[in-house]
């Protein structure tokens, strides 16, 4: 009997032995996906030539058009807001800005930003065994805890805010066009007068990590900077056979504008249309380094064109807001019109998304943060209401239910900061109130409360120059449906113990300068590039 014990004992140790043995192997069998997030600035949804009919195509995005082509476009999503700060906040917290706080922009001198009680899909996934490293514009605090290494970043390199809000050397283009840093001259003077957005005192920082590695930073060589960067880590990733996210927030297209020389540009074509072959040129690059990988690509934009910088600003295709330019003013950065927050969208992941694929499901830059969490299998907080939706449905199996309404808040254009003031749902768009940006040549138009609201059938006027009826039994279903949807929403924001508040005082001190001796806190850190080495 006891040698009988024995031998079952011996064998059970063995086939535990080789379970513990091939455990490694199964584990590593189901790996967990990469994520790529490319965030444009200021793109328009015409910018994206796969938006386009054929005959009208200026092949000014070639890899993103071939990405569509491999993969999937969306034509009916939206960015969570109209300008950067709120955008971008909404995209990492899958929240509007009226519950994670954050309505309006920060700026050089912000002492805050996304409130430290938000939790973003990067410090998730970070918490979950990924490398997490982001590139690029940030705009959502700069300083000490609200800086990205800080927010579910291991690694940063990039612009602490928008491209224009510091002084460089060698100015891109801009309408109208800043001095150069440390330009006295009569002429520069008068233009800093001229224009109320030039920086004269700080230099636009590059910065790595928690550390300035050069200020002024140079604009013409920042995309090759990035695409250095972003290639490191990718490789270095693979390597340590680690999954990562990398969040890239392109300094395209927001001006000034500062393409690559290229023989390209010159009075026969557009500094505009070079820059967004840039762009293009980077996304390109990002894909080939990806071939053969488990990695979704995902590209978007912040909000839509700035319509005030004319031939430095971007095409919203048919999204014109008609309505609106006859009363004056634009209708594209800042508004609630199509245009706004209508941005070229495309999806790339060979093996998981079907080619050629196109979506019209009403979607957000919202549903990134819980998209992205249910691929890689993490689940989001339990203490907290979201607003974006989980799209895998949309992504990998074709299906076409996105939102069943969704809510544009005012960006500065009409009413107070945040407000959801344009509700849609299927083909119906309501506005409560209208306003507009400043337009290319200057017109504005007045702010108008809408009651009834104003009611636009995107399906046969998608340029919104025609209200509907409010006399017909459509417009009359439409607006009631809404007008619950809104109230239903309004209500739960107002429920909800897990708003956030943000900080948006400023002070002096807190703009990044790395040598407050010199002027505009010029220097440039040691060696070549001034980087280190990016290690996971």
């Amino acid at each position: 009997m006891a040698e009988i014990f024995s031998a079952v004992f011996l064998s059970s140790v063995l086939l535990c032995a080789l379970v513990i043995r091939l455990m490694p192997s199964s584990i590593e069998s189901v790996t967990k996906p990469n994520f790529i997030i490319i965030l444009a600035d200021d793109i328009g949804w015409g910018d994206l030539d796969a938006n386009s009919n054929p005959e009208v195509r200026k092949n000014n995005t070639p890899f993103l058009n071939l990405m569509a082509q491999q993969g999937l476009r969306f034509t009916d999503f939206h960015s969570p807001a109209s300008t950067c700060s709120p955008s971008r906040a909404a995209i990492l917290t899958g929240r509007y800005g009226l519950r994670n706080g954050v309505t309006h922009n920060f700026g050089v001198k912000s002492v805050a930003g996304l409130p430290l009680s938000e939790v973003t899909f990067p410090q998730l996934l970070q918490a979950a065994g990924y490398h997490t490293a982001m590139i690029g514009k940030w705009h959502l605090g700069h300083n000490g805890p609200y800086r990205p290494t800080n927010r579910g970043f291991d690694y940063y390199l990039g612009v602490p805010y928008s491209n224009d809000m510091g002084c460089t050397d060698t100015p891109g283009y801009d309408l109208p066009q800043c001095p150069a840093c440390d330009s006295r001259s009569p002429e520069a003077n008068r233009l800093r007068r001229k224009r109320e957005g030039c920086y004269s005192s700080v230099g636009l920082p590059l910065i790595e990590n928690s550390g300035i590695v050069e200020q002024p930073l140079d604009l013409w060589t920042l995309t090759e900077t990035y695409k250095t960067t972003a290639l490191r880590i990718i490789n270095n990733a693979r390597e340590k056979g680690q999954p990562y996210l990398l969040y890239i927030a392109l300094a395209h297209m927001h001006v000034p504008l500062a393409p690559s020389p290229s023989p390209l540009l010159n009075s026969l074509h557009s500094i505009y249309a070079t820059s967004l072959q840039e762009m293009d040129s980077l996304v390109g690059a990002l894909k080939s380094a990806v071939q053969d990988s488990d990695t979704l690509i995902w590209f978007t934009g912040d909000n839509g064109p700035w319509e005030q910088k004319c031939q430095y600003a971007g095409s919203v295709g048919p999204f014109k807001g008609q309505w609106q330019i006859k009363k004056g003013g634009g209708s594209a950065k800042r508004t609630t019109w199509e245009g706004g927050h209508r941005v070229p969208t495309v999806a790339y992941w060979p093996g998981r998304i079907p080619q050629n694929i196109t979506s019209s499901a009403l979607l957000s830059g919202m549903d990134i943060f819980s998209t992205v969490l249910s691929l890689a299998g993490v689940a989001p907080p339990t203490d907290r209401r979201y607003d974006g939706i989980d799209a895998t449905g949309v992504l990998l199996n074709g299906g076409q239910t996105g939102h069943e309404f969704l809510f544009h808040p005012n960006s500065g254009a009409a009413g107070q900061y945040g407000d959801l003031q344009t509700v849609r749902t299927r083909k119906h768009k309501a506005f409560y109130i209208t306003g507009a940006a400043e337009a290319c040549g200057g017109s504005r138009g007045s702010e108008q409360h809408h009651d009834p609201p104003l009611l636009f059938d995107l399906q046969a006027d998608e340029a919104e120059d025609s209200p509907m009826d409010p006399g017909t039994a459509e417009y009359q279903e439409a607006a009631d449906r809404m007008a619950r949807g809104r109230e239903e929403l309004l209500w739960d924001i107002a429920t909800d113990e897990s708003v956030s508040t943000a900080d948006y005082s400023t002070e002096g001190s807190a703009a990044p300068c790395c040598d407050p001796t010199r002027p505009v806190c010029r220097c440039h850190a040691a060696g070549s590039s001034g980087l280190r080495n990016i290690d996971l």
